[in-house]
């Protein structure tokens, strides 16, 4: 099974804030990034702005050929930014300032006016809207009710599984999920915490079109360099 690969360099961008420097430079391992074989880039605006900056946002817009995902909140000084650089496409995903990165999916049920009103905000500028969700068919069912067209399902408990019966037991739930969105109408993407080491499994979900993966290829990168981290994970799911 082949899917496309969504590289996410957020953390290149963790790096140069380390020391409030002017590198390393994002948009740089975007260009990298691409030439390896990435199919789309993917960057999270946060509201603390811990990495990714505005300035990021325009410069990739204007360089990056293939899909720009922005991963955002549904704040609506976010979607104002979201409006104007008008990424290819707009993943809303729930943010807390004092997590180290996302915990969970977005919570469609109990935010479905907010994420409503800032999925008309963002389709009116011509962004496409996913939402990245628990693998839960309740979630499902309220992105579909919002009229989204594509989710990106949160492969975290997966990766995390501290052994193979608890690894099965999430796969069989990524599994099931995936295959009832797609049931749905829904086009279906995946990712979080997927590495070198767990991403063949889920590769093998055919109903998924995309895997978007940063932090593995971001440290693999500093042993081997970006351009080889990006075309050995790419290997792995074509």
């Amino acid at each position: 099974m082949f899917s496309k690969l969504g590289v996410n360099i957020d953390h290149i961008a963790t790096l140069r804030e380390v020391r409030s420097g002017i590198e390393p430079e994002p948009v740089f391992a975007a260009l990298i990034s691409v030439a390896a074989g990435a199919d789309s880039i993917v960057v999270h605006l946060r509201e603390d702005r811990r990495h990714i900056k505005e300035r990021d946002l325009y410069l990739l817009k204007e360089v990056v050929k293939v899909k720009l995902n922005l991963e955002m909140s549904t704040a609506e000084e976010i979607v104002e930014i979201a409006c104007k650089v008008k990424p290819d496409q707009a993943t809303l995903v729930p943010e807390k300032r004092q997590e180290i990165t996302t915990e969970g999916g977005l919570d469609v049920i109990s935010n479905f006016k907010k994420i409503r009103q800032a999925r008309g905000n963002l389709e009116k500028h011509g962004i496409d809207v996913s939402l990245f969700i628990d693998p839960d068919k309740k979630q499902i069912d309220a992105s579909k009710k919002l009229g989204i067209k594509m989710v990106e399902i949160h492969t975290g408990s997966y990766a995390g599984a501290q052994n193979k019966r608890e690894q099965d037991k999430h796969f069989k739930e990524l599994e099931t999920a995936t295959q009832y969105a797609k049931s749905k109408g829904l086009r279906v993407f995946a990712g979080h915490g997927l590495n070198y080491y767990n991403v063949a499994r889920i590769n093998k979900i055919k109903e998924i079109e995309e895997l978007n993966i940063g932090y593995s290829i971001v440290c693999r990168a500093a042993l081997v360099g970006l351009d080889r981290a990006v075309r050995e994970m790419k290997a792995l799911i074509c």
